[in-house]
């Protein structure tokens, strides 16, 4: 496997870059905008490509890399679901997994740092954003924090794993890189506490002062701009209930580009045909199974994701490739689910 643990000195930020190997997909975790240049050359010097990037949470102290990474990279973009980020295209909940190739990252919802906090587990690690520090915990006093939320999400679930599995935080400002569960039980002075209101009362008592970014990075993070925006202007989207008259016609083509684990927790549009995004350039080059529909069949190809994003930038993409009829349905299965769209389960 190749890991990189990469450091923002400004924000104190660890930044993870995970694949299964050289030449293969990479996922980047908790990136930082003015870092993104140096992870993209490491991308490259590594020979890998970058597939999804993913934020733990909605960050206080420095901006987010992932709209600047999905506009370079078309990478998918990932959060938990109660996030209000308009950036992400792929949402997750406790249970879902993020996968890239040759890697399954099992995702934890570990709120109280934030609502929208969560950790994932790759086998021998956990990355445990603001939840877990080590040596100390996310402060809960801000983005609608919560001390009791933080000490279940961190005594019954993170403080379960096995001792050995190696602790891979957001955030350090001592200069460590890396713990592990076992140490933080023995050492970490905020876990000596003996009750959830012993641990509430020592964390609504730390009186800190806020982060010096907060009152810009917050609404930046939460208003990163929408691929969707661009593509409405030209004229390539559809609002769900046009979709919905739509869909019996021969001539159109509805092309769901989520995961296969996304289709079955949240339904299929019938008669869709099921295209994975990372498979899109193949899709739609010469050749492709997408571009002999669109070139030689004739059919008008009507993207799909989750909310809209991927969908954007395969209609774009799609656009350059010289199949001028893509288009997508803005809002994506969110949007198709409002208007009352028939959906099937796989």
């Amino acid at each position: 496997m190749i890991f990189r643990q990469l450091f923002d000195a400004t924000s104190g930020t660890y930044t993870y870059i995970l694949a299964s190997r050289q030449g293969g997909e990479a996922l980047i975790i908790d990136p930082v905008l003015a870092k993104v240049d140096r992870y993209l050359q490491l991308v490259r010097e590594l020979d890998l490509k970058l597939v999804k990037a993913a934020d733990t949470h909605l960050h206080a102290d420095h901006i987010t890399g992932l709209g600047a990474l999905r506009d370079r990279t078309h990478c998918i973009t990932v959060m938990g679901e109660q996030s209000h980020a308009d950036v992400v295209s792929m949402r997750v909940a406790e249970g879902d997994r993020i996968e890239i190739e040759g890697l399954r990252l099992n995702v934890l919802y570990t709120p109280g740092h934030t609502d929208d906090s969560y950790s994932f587990l790759l086998a021998d690690r956990v990355f445990t954003g603001d939840t877990l520090l080590i040596r100390g915990t996310g402060r809960t006093d801000f983005q609608n924090g919560d001390p009791r939320a933080q000490y279940d999400s961190i005594f019954n679930k993170l403080l379960k794993l096995p001792d050995a599995t190696l602790v891979f935080p957001a955030h350090d400002y001592k200069g460590d890189t890396v713990s592990t569960i076992g140490e933080e039980k023995l050492f970490n002075p905020r876990l000596k506490v003996k009750s959830m209101d012993e641990y509430a009362a020592l964390m609504n008592n730390l009186k800190l002062p806020n982060p010096k970014m907060m009152d810009v990075a917050v609404p930046a993070n939460m208003h990163v701009g929408l691929h969707q925006e661009e593509v409405a202007r030209q004229g390539w989207a559809l609002s769900a209930a046009e979709a919905i008259a739509l869909r019996s016609r021969p001539e159109i083509a509805i092309v769901d580009l989520r995961e296969k684990s996304e289709r079955e927790k949240h339904g299929v549009i019938p008669g869709s045909l099921h295209a994975p995004y990372p498979a899109l350039p193949e899709n739609i080059g010469a050749g492709g199974m997408l571009h002999e529909l669109a070139a030689a069949s004739g059919k008008r190809l009507v993207f799909l994701c989750a909310f809209g994003e991927r969908s954007a930038m395969a209609v774009q993409a799609a656009q350059d490739a010289g199949l001028k009829t893509a288009c997508h349905i803005a809002g994506g299965i969110d949007a198709w689910k409002q208007a009352n769209g028939p959906l099937t389960h796989c």
